[in-house]
């Protein structure tokens, strides 16, 4: 059926790469360096709940597994849903290769179970000096990262300069997203 899917127009999107996310403590260490941006030490992922018991069953046992993993790393994880219905399992951790650990095996448990489709992003948080935060943040449809700096003073602007400042010190770091459109805000992630 490959041949008719290519006549209609329909292609099928290329699998996340999740190994790009332990590429994130070098990108944080590059961070800190060249622009005085540190681990917040959280970072989050978010993905729409789908119904039914089986997708249930596997938060829950994802949750048992976080909990379990917690013990041995130290890190905190919590459970949100936000005002759009999106699902966010948070990981608060001051080690960054502990954070992108959990973070990629909650990624890589819903995808396992079939649940691919549902997961949206993964989000690290930084901060700098002034309290001023930026975020790293994972598309896993389109296996790229890009980063979203909220503008000083609340509300819903962004501070487009520092995300290209941004952009331009991970050439090289991590994938990025080449497709500006694609830099999604993520206003009120829960990290």
């Amino acid at each position: 059926m490959k041949w008719v899917d290519t006549i209609l127009g329909r292609t099928k999107p290329k699998p996340a790469n999740l190994d790009a996310l332990f590429a994130v403590p070098g990108a944080a260490i590059t961070l800190e360096a060249s622009m005085g941006l540190k681990s917040a030490g959280a970072a989050a992922v978010c993905f729409k709940p789908a119904s039914g018991y089986d997708f249930a069953s596997a938060c829950n046992e994802i949750g048992e597994l976080l909990a379990l993993s917690g013990k041995d790393t130290g890190s905190t994880v919590s459970q949100s849903e936000d005002s759009y219905g999106y699902h966010w399992i948070v990981v608060h951790d001051d080690d960054m290769s502990d954070l992108v650990t959990t973070v990629h095996m909650v990624n890589a448990s819903l995808a396992e179970r079939g649940y691919e489709n549902q997961l949206l992003a993964s989000v690290f948080a930084f901060r700098d000096d002034d309290g001023g935060v930026a975020s790293l943040v994972y598309l896993f449809k389109r296996g790229t990262f890009y980063p979203f700096v909220p503008g000083p003073g609340g509300g819903e602007r962004r501070d487009n300069q520092k995300e290209l400042q941004v952009q331009g010190a991970l050439t090289g770091e991590v994938p990025l997203e080449a497709d500006l459109t694609r830099w999604f805000p993520i206003w009120g992630a829960p990290v």
